[in-house]
């Protein structure tokens, strides 16, 4: 019997502007799945959906968004060094690349409204 094909995991951000967060995302590399106002929906090599939500006006985002999150990506077949010259381009803050003692290399981009992004892959 066939399984209903279901979405294994995912990840919603509240961002300010939409539209400056989707011009970020698109440039790193992510596709545009859907967007219904006010979501846009955004995946990642083929697997990892990111849900870009635009906040009512009435909630204030106020603070450092994602305090101690790391939300996290494999980097796909052009690696970190290509994601970083990207997030560079865009004028994103670009830590690393870090070889990490698991034996993988990372790079934390942070996007416009301060979410990091840790996009991965084997050392």
């Amino acid at each position: 019997m066939d399984k209903p094909q279901t979405m294994r995991s995912f990840v919603k951000l509240l961002v300010t502007d939409a539209q400056a967060s989707v011009r970020f995302y698109e440039g790193l590399g992510f596709e545009r799945i859907a967007s219904e106002p006010p979501i846009l929906r955004l995946q990642w090599g083929g697997e990892s959906d990111v849900y870009l939500v635009s906040p009512p006006s009435s909630l204030k985002l106020e603070g450092r968004k994602g305090m101690g999150v790391l939300v996290g990506f494999r980097a796909g077949s052009d690696g970190v060094d290509a994601v970083a010259a990207k997030a560079a381009a865009l004028g994103a803050h670009v830590e690393g690349p870090t070889e990490q003692p698991w034996y993988t290399r990372e790079i934390v981009v942070t996007d416009p409204d301060g979410y990091r992004l840790n996009f991965i892959e084997p050392a």
